[in-house]
């Protein structure tokens, strides 16, 4: 996936960071809601991480405007308010999930897998392909009882067609959901990981469609 945090504590802020960038996703991390504004004009994100109280203003004015947009994106709120009422208000403002501050980072990862899979359409983190059982939110894949490892990002990239099963996804697709902005992208990275994932877990799985991208093989 690709991330927005707009977060202006500046220790949290790179925990969450490296906690997202550690589960293989890509993350722009912003502390201010106009510069958060400047991102979603420019930029397709899978998800947001949203701040209540920062400088310029209030999250939830920004978490608003984007639902009476008619913005979809899941938002999951990471706020230090946690009366019954803030709660509320951000729910009924569009939220996905309100965590309260300080929360367990872990907690995060899972809150993250979780809203993804309700977006994706298939919230069942148990998934069949050929021979291969796969456990989203245990981001595990077994073949006869085998555990199969993949990298953080192969698991992201993988996942990313799991979710997209009849979507023919473009290199440039692929390479936002894995980088932020300012990384440097080799010009075969994706060719790479979709090697590797092939090696690992079959080469049908994984299609190539000729001058468009990649989708999840007609086998699986």
């Amino acid at each position: 996936m690709r991330i927005l945090l707009i977060e202006d504590d500046t220790i949290l802020g790179a925990a969450v960071r490296d906690q997202i960038v550690s589960d293989g996703h890509s993350v722009d991390w912003v502390t201010r809601l106009d510069a958060a504004q400047d991102h979603l004009r420019s930029t397709a994100y899978d998800l947001l991480l949203l701040d209540l109280m920062l400088p310029d203003g209030r999250g939830i004015k920004l978490l608003r405007d984007l639902r009476t947009e008619g913005t979809v994106t899941p938002v999951i709120i990471l706020t230090a308010l946690d009366q019954l009422s803030d709660r509320i208000e951000g729910l009924n403002a569009g939220a996905d999930d309100y965590m309260i501050k300080p929360f367990d980072l872990s907690e995060l990862s899972a809150r993250l897998n979780a809203v993804a899979r309700r977006y994706s359409g298939n919230p069942n983190p148990l998934i069949g392909i050929g021979d291969l059982q796969i456990d989203l939110a245990a981001r595990s894949i077994t073949r006869a009882g085998k555990n199969i490892n993949l990298t953080a990002r192969e698991w992201v990239l993988f996942e990313t067609f799991v979710q997209r099963p009849r979507r023919v996804l473009s290199k440039t697709i692929l390479e936002e959901r894995l980088y932020s902005f300012g990384e440097e992208i080799e010009s075969n990275t994706i060719e790479v990981h979709v090697s590797r994932l092939r090696k690992k877990l079959g080469h049908d799985v994984i299609e190539t469609v000729r001058g468009l991208g990649y989708r999840l093989g007609h086998s699986a």
